[in-house]
């Protein structure tokens, strides 16, 4: 699979499921959802009920201090959008120009982390590697 298709599906999975909870919400949504209307219609209702219960999902998870909902919130719209830019690649303008308008609505740092992140380190003789994808404190003495 084309690494840009991968990489453009998590990125819309991951701003849309972080925009559930913002005050931008309702833009996403529409965007996303003209987005499935103009290439897949007869899906366009659905996915917008889908993104309601969604964010519905989301907002009770939160309440509860269920983080792992949020990622797999994530995934599973990431998954959706990998797969409408498969069937149908001309999507992918339209799409990077409604992730464009929608980020400055993105929260300077989320409340809760999403997404993936992807380390690769080689050491050799007495060498060290140390990576974190966050907080590292490291003792040595």
């Amino acid at each position: 699979m084309d690494p840009q298709i991968a990489d453009l599906a998590r990125t819309a999975g991951t701003t849309m499921v972080t925009l559930m909870a913002t005050s931008a919400w309702e833009s996403a949504r529409d965007g996303m959802v003209g987005l499935w209307r103009r290439f897949q219609p007869a899906r366009a209702d659905g996915i917008a009920e889908e993104y309601e219960a969604g964010r519905a999902d989301l907002l009770l998870a939160r309440e509860a201090g269920d983080e792992d909902s949020e990622s797999e919130l994530a995934a599973e719209w990431q998954g959706r959008v990998r797969r409408l830019l498969l069937a149908q690649p001309e999507v992918a303008d339209e799409l990077r120009r409604i992730l464009d308008e929608l980020s400055p609505a993105l929260p300077e740092s989320p409340p809760h982390s999403v997404g993936e992140i992807h380390m690769k380190a080689e050491a050799s003789g007495s060498g060290r590697v140390y990576q974190a994808g966050r907080d590292q404190h490291i003792t040595e003495r």
